[in-house]
């Protein structure tokens, strides 16, 4: 009876610590994440780093890139890749550009924007889903043809809308200025990752995409149509970019060919900072988020640490290859783990 007991007891504690181990591999993000702020906050030059001054500028220009990891995150656990996304940035800054010089309505202009980056990252799904061409090649064109139109049309010029924005306020206002003191950046960054997370999380088109990305043979299987469920995560990459593309213009009081530069690669470094598996199937909204601000986070810590502009690209290439390797080593270790 003792011995049963003592069994019994073992097989408890080693049930307890596996979950634990579980639990701690599936959250390690947030670990990584509480790391790097008390790092910097100590580490930055009179505590910097959490003045109310530098945590108001985050909120503000974060959001610009994390409404795309948002996006960038769903696709990827659907088990596909977006490299087109600065390329669909700039391009639809372009777009607005020249609506607002021929005189359109500004809530006219974003519904045009919006619908073209949309619409890009609808071919990018059809292409990929329909001729089986890897989204990896697919999207790497994308970004090429776009880019390569852009810089023919442009001319390559920046193209000053500040006149224009101060007559057609709705855009400044409606995007980049305050609401009860808190920049509207964020309030649009935390309403897509409310309406992304309760998709992603207590939909049934979330269930659809995690075992789209968890196993697509066996997602069809049940009857899921795995290329729609790519396709549509396609296009909300595109449409976030899209309006990630009207924030910036709406800042800057400018189209910038420039505008989204490495966000294809800053995106998916995020998230995979965020704990989105890179082999699809796993992740969670909260990750995405937590991931989307700690690239900016990094940045701007470096740069309070006094490390010179040219430097910030290594280390952030370093931080990258490090949490790559993490992630990989907790996707392997929990596949052990199910097993």
């Amino acid at each position: 009876m003792n011995n049963t007991s003592a069994n019994n007891s073992s097989f408890f504690f080693s049930s307890r610590v596996h979950s634990l181990y579980r639990a701690i591999l599936n959250n390690m993000y947030i670990f990584v994440f509480i790391a790097i702020v008390f790092f910097f906050a100590f580490a930055s030059p009179n505590y910097i780093f959490l003045s109310p001054s530098n945590l108001t500028a985050l909120l503000k220009l974060f959001p610009e890139f994390g409404i795309v990891v948002l996006g960038v995150g769903i696709l990827l656990i659907a088990g596909e890749i977006d490299l087109s996304v600065p390329s669909t940035i700039a391009f639809s800054a372009y777009i607005l550009a020249l609506l607002l010089q021929n005189n359109v309505p500004g809530i006219l202009a974003i519904f045009v924007v919006l619908a073209f980056g949309t619409f890009i990252g609808f071919i990018n799904g059809i292409i990929t889903t329909k001729l089986k061409i890897p989204s990896f090649l697919t999207t790497l064109s994308m970004m090429m043809l776009l880019r390569g139109i852009l810089y023919t049309v442009s001319g390559m010029f920046t193209i000053g809308l500040r006149d224009l924005l101060l007559k057609d306020l709705f855009l400044v206002r409606f995007f980049v200025g305050e609401l009860f003191s808190i920049p509207v950046q964020f309030l649009w960054f935390s309403a897509f990752a409310v309406i992304f997370g309760f998709l992603l999380h207590f939909h049934v088109f979330g269930s659809w995409v995690y075992a789209t990305g968890g196993n697509k043979d066996a997602a069809r299987a049940v009857g899921i149509n795995t290329d729609r469920v790519k396709t549509i995560c396609f296009m909300i990459v595109g449409l976030l970019s899209a309006f990630s593309a009207i924030i910036q213009v709406a800042r800057m009081g400018q189209f910038s060919v420039v505008l989204g530069n490495f966000y294809e690669f800053q995106s998916i470094a995020a998230c995979v900072i965020g704990g989105v598996s890179i082999f699809g199937g796993r992740g969670n909204i909260a990750g995405i988020c937590l991931g989307a601000f700690t690239i900016p986070m990094f940045q701007t810590g470096i740069v309070l640490m006094g490390v010179p502009p040219t430097g910030i690209t290594a280390f952030l290439g370093l931080m990258i290859a490090a949490f790559a390797i993490l992630n990989i080593y907790t996707h392997l270790r929990l596949s052990r783990l199910t097993k």
